[in-house]
């Protein structure tokens, strides 16, 4: 009989506190992401992303990013299990950097930082300010400074599938991005579709490049939004090109940092690249983690409390979110409450 192959095991890192919270309108209460980081490591996850060491002016949803920080730090309910867990505080500029070095010497800083380039230079400049060859030069300096702390490097390369001011990108190109950060010192690679314009096809056809070209299967992890819809088939596509690292948030949130927060207009990333801003957001944790599970890929996640944990997110952000799964539940496993008395009777049971 044929089976589909794909890897039995994958490693998952939740970024809800930081990707997800960013594009939100209003700021979301600190206690409530020291909230969520400690409730995602208490059900397994061991990799999350919880701030941004950017400019609280321009992105005030991490004004808070210290007290985020050491709140997850000295939390009595997850110390047991710091040890194991991976921190992670996006650095896009030289003097996030340096934020977060300062921050690791006195102890309470991220294990791992991550800045960003994207194939299209339009969308390079409007993220960083920076053109390509400022950007790599701004880079090989970050992450050597970053290494001689002891900090780990993430590279993510964006609009590796088309970009929302150009257009059409080449695949190739990303190719050569992740290859560059690699030789430079970054420790792995986020594969990134930030505005949703992967399909399925032209995800396996990437990653399959990827992984012929750096076949460790560690050094690279992939991130899809759902603008479109195509989430969890790009998350199918990518299993079955061999991939095992995967990030997403809880409910599926997430999109361009926030313009507008508190009744307030901030700068964020200037306009965001839709009309309707709630259709942005990454692939849901919830349901990636259930139709893993159901597919008998082992994630190291309990599953049960994810999915209460989605139900308080809602809580938390004020409304109904993507995720199918914290309604629906798990498939069941066996007879329901549904096979009553008189359907018992009638089957014999």
């Amino acid at each position: 009989m044929a089976e589909l192959k794909y890897p039995k095991k994958v490693v998952l890192g939740d970024i809800t506190v930081r990707d997800g919270f960013q594009h939100e309108e209003k700021f979301i209460p600190t206690e409530a992401k020291i909230w969520l980081a400690e409730e995602l490591v208490l059900a397994g996850f061991r990799r999350i992303e919880v701030t941004n060491f950017g400019n609280p002016k321009g992105m005030p949803q991490f004004k808070d990013a210290e007290q985020v920080l050491k709140g997850i730090r000295n939390s009595k309910r997850i110390a047991h299990l710091l040890k194991d867990v991976e921190i992670t505080t996006v650095t896009i500029r030289e003097q996030a950097v340096a934020r977060a070095i300062e921050a690791k010497k006195e102890g309470w800083g991220p294990d791992r930082i991550l800045q960003m380039v994207s194939t299209s230079e339009s969308h390079q400049l409007k993220n960083s300010g920076l053109t390509h060859k400022e950007y790599w030069a701004m880079t090989e300096k970050c992450i050597k400074d970053a290494k001689d702390v002891g900090l780990k490097f993430n590279g993510t390369v964006s609009t590796i599938w088309g970009c929302p001011i150009e257009g059409p990108t080449e695949l190739k190109k990303a190719v050569e991005f992740t290859k560059r950060y690699l030789s430079i010192g970054a420790d792995d690679i986020e594969h990134a579709d930030h505005d949703g314009q992967a399909t399925p096809a032209k995800v396996y056809e990437y990653f399959s490049m990827i992984l012929d070209e750096i076949p460790d299967p560690t050094k690279h992890i992939a991130h899809f939004h759902v603008t479109r819809g195509w989430g969890l088939a790009n998350v199918l596509a990518a299993l079955l090109a061999g991939i095992t690292h995967y990030e997403s948030t809880c409910g599926g949130l997430g999109g361009q940092p926030a313009n507008f927060v508190d009744g307030v207009p901030v700068s964020g990333t200037g306009d965001y690249y839709y009309k309707d801003p709630n259709i942005t957001g990454l692939v849901c944790t919830e349901d990636m983690v259930v139709m893993m599970d159901e597919m008998g890929i082992e994630t190291g996640i309990d599953v049960d409390r994810l999915l209460k944990i989605g139900n308080t997110v809602e809580k938390i952000v004020g409304r109904r979110l993507r995720s199918e799964c914290i309604k629906t539940g798990r498939i069941p496993k066996g007879p329901t409450e549904f096979l009553d008395e008189s359907l018992k009777a009638r089957l014999g049971k």
